[in-house]
């Protein structure tokens, strides 16, 4: 891209007057006086605020070439932007009531302009602090199925889907994912991070055979099924909320995959927040209600996920074949026992991996820190190995309630 070029603050206010000026938006009044700051503790992006003096707001979203948490030294395409941005603009068309919303993308600048949502809190937060939210559940299933259902061959033609799937290829981030779940924190990789006394936890998990059996499994099906437009990163740290609403942001790892990938990991961070309260609320009848809050989320969510996708391929799906009786809850277990999985990488890669969660790791206690990684590590490792044996949802609730922390 050769007239790309990194923006600060003040390169971020020119370039939204220069789009006030061509009469094409109006983010703000033409005679508005703007400021701007850059904030956030992204990765691989620089994001900045632009506000007028009447604090109307918006977001200027660029994409650097390479990752932030690393530097230069781990260059990424730009391309990923226009990844973001279509993907928003997909499941906005299709769910618009949690997905962020695009006012503006430039690809030679690889960037976006989205509304503000700093009125909502980032859900990992929220949830470090221990508070509620009682539509989450409603509106992550509501989100994850039926933006899964729209982009998927139930009710695409073939040769739609087909182009969806060119137009969404994002090799690059998803090699980063496919290392970051599958690959490194398996194999002895200068990305991984943990604490010294994890030592003989990780050598146990690299040396089990029939965990890592499973592993390969997961990234096979990563890599060569494109199921439906995944979100493809759907950690709590891309959720915004308030009681009423919530928004879902930076799917800048979208890519047609499989259907359990993004509720495994929305799962995963749920499990990583229950784990972690061990260090954040010390009374013990506090910590059991919370805890007892996220079980009863991950159930909700999952039950109306699934409830939602069987009712949208019943009602609304064009392809006769894949609505043959039986089928839809063929299908559904298959999604099912990959969510499992997928929900059991990312407890362990979030554990000793290159991206820990700031759930576990502003634990101050070491040793209780230390139990909670523990935990997760044993919990990331049955979830994986029992996977398979989960036929539905209720045996999937009672290996849960048989393997978390009490």
């Amino acid at each position: 891209m050769a007239n790309y070029v990194a923006f600060d603050a003040q390169r971020a206010i020119e370039y939204v007057n220069s789009l006030i000026d061509s009469k094409q938006y109006v983010f703000f009044n033409a005679d508005a006086s703007l400021t701007a700051y850059e904030f956030g503790d992204g990765n691989l992006n620089l994001v900045f605020r632009i506000s007028d003096e009447h604090h109307n707001s918006i977001i200027l979203k660029q994409a650097l070439p390479y990752a932030r948490c690393v530097g230069e030294s781990w260059p990424l395409t730009l391309d990923r932007a226009r990844i973001e941005a279509q993907v928003l603009l997909n499941h906005g068309a299709i769910c618009p009531q949690n997905t962020a919303k695009v006012l503006h993308y430039n690809q030679a600048y690889a960037l976006t302009i989205l509304e503000d949502l700093g009125h909502l809190k980032i859900l990992r937060t929220a949830q470090n602090n221990a508070e509620q939210f009682p539509k989450l559940a409603e509106h992550i299933a509501t989100y994850l199925s039926h933006t899964g259902f729209y982009n998927s061959d139930f009710y695409l033609t073939a040769q739609h889907k087909k182009a969806l799937v060119q137009q969404f290829t994002n090799p690059e981030l998803c090699q980063i994912t496919e290392d970051l779940f599958f690959s490194d924190p398996y194999t002895d990789h200068e990305r991984n991070h943990f604490d010294e006394q994890l030592t003989a936890h990780v050598h146990a998990l690299r040396d089990n055979t029939a965990l890592k059996l499973e592993v390969a499994k997961l990234k096979a099906n990563f890599l060569s099924n494109p199921q439906t437009l995944l979100h493809g990163d759907m950690h709590s740290g891309s959720i915004f909320v308030d009681t009423n609403t919530t928004k879902v942001i930076d799917p800048e790892f979208g890519f047609f995959g499989p259907v359990g990938f993004d509720i495994g990991s929305f799962i995963g961070n749920l499990l990583l927040n229950y784990c972690a309260q061990a260090g954040h609320i010390e009374e013990f009848v506090a910590r059991r209600n919370y805890q007892t809050h996220l079980l009863s989320c991950i159930v909700e969510s999952y039950n109306l996920f699934e409830q939602q996708w069987l009712a949208l391929i019943a009602n609304q799906s064009t392809d006769r074949t894949l609505n043959t009786e039986g089928y839809p809850q063929y299908f559904m277990k298959t999604v099912l026992q990959d969510a499992i999985g997928y929900c059991g990488t990312e407890l362990i890669r979030r554990t000793i991996g290159l991206a820990h969660v700031v759930d576990i790791d502003s634990i101050e206690d070491e040793n209780t820190r230390l139990a909670v990684q523990k935990q997760t590590l044993s919990l990331g490792e049955q979830l994986i190995l029992n996977a398979k044996s989960c036929d539905n949802k209720d045996a999937f609730f009672s290996l849960l309630v048989s393997h978390v922390p009490s």
